[in-house]
């Protein structure tokens, strides 16, 4: 059981801390307000996809503490706000701690690691899905990473595949950030 904090609990972000809290991980979700608000109300995260729809209890916070005692922290925040989260969040992370840049785009994890004594791993992430509301995320397809070669990249691989996110660690993920943000911006701009 790993105590998992999602920082930047978007759409991709409240997808696999959903899966991890459903798989009996201990998660914190740090989002927005309207989002915080909604999962403590309402009880969880609501997920809907074709697996399972319902209510995933999740902590949920907006304060960066929420990665305090975290042994991995999936960072999901937009790439324009790498620095500003990285920093806020560096005080309150343990020392064993992985991060896990689950973020597009291809310069995220190399613009992280410096403001962090913990390991940065970048992933490239494979799912589609979309907010259908404040605290409510909406699975379409996929769900599947691949990350960085780490000191910890096997274990959390086999815990994050146990947890029905397949999971392959690379030591090539970087090509396959390029290759994602290629066809990103063919398809995107169609």
């Amino acid at each position: 059981r790993m105590k998992v904090a999602v920082m930047g609990a978007g759409a991709v972000g409240c997808y696999f801390g959903a899966m991890l809290a459903r798989h009996g991980h201990d998660v914190t979700l740090i989002g927005r307000h309207q989002h915080v608000e909604a999962i403590r109300t309402g009880g969880g995260v609501k997920l809907d996809s074709k697996a399972f729809a319902g209510m995933v209890p999740v902590g949920a916070t907006t304060e960066p503490a929420g990665v305090e005692g975290a042994d991995l922290v999936l960072f999901c925040v937009k790439s324009g706000d790498t620095e500003a989260a990285g920093r806020t969040m560096a005080p309150f992370l343990k020392d064993g701690a992985t991060v896990l840049s689950l973020q597009n785009g291809v310069d995220n994890p190399a613009r992280l690691q410096p403001l962090l004594r913990q390991a940065v791993v970048p992933a490239a992430v494979y799912v589609a899905t979309e907010m259908g509301g404040p605290g409510h995320v909406v699975h379409h397809g996929r769900g599947d990473l691949v990350i960085g070669a780490s000191a910890a990249s096997e274990a959390i691989a086999a815990q994050l595949s146990a947890a029905a996110i397949p999971t392959k660690v690379s030591d090539r993920v970087i090509d396959q950030l390029w290759a994602k943000l290629v066809i990103n911006c063919a398809y995107n701009a169609l």
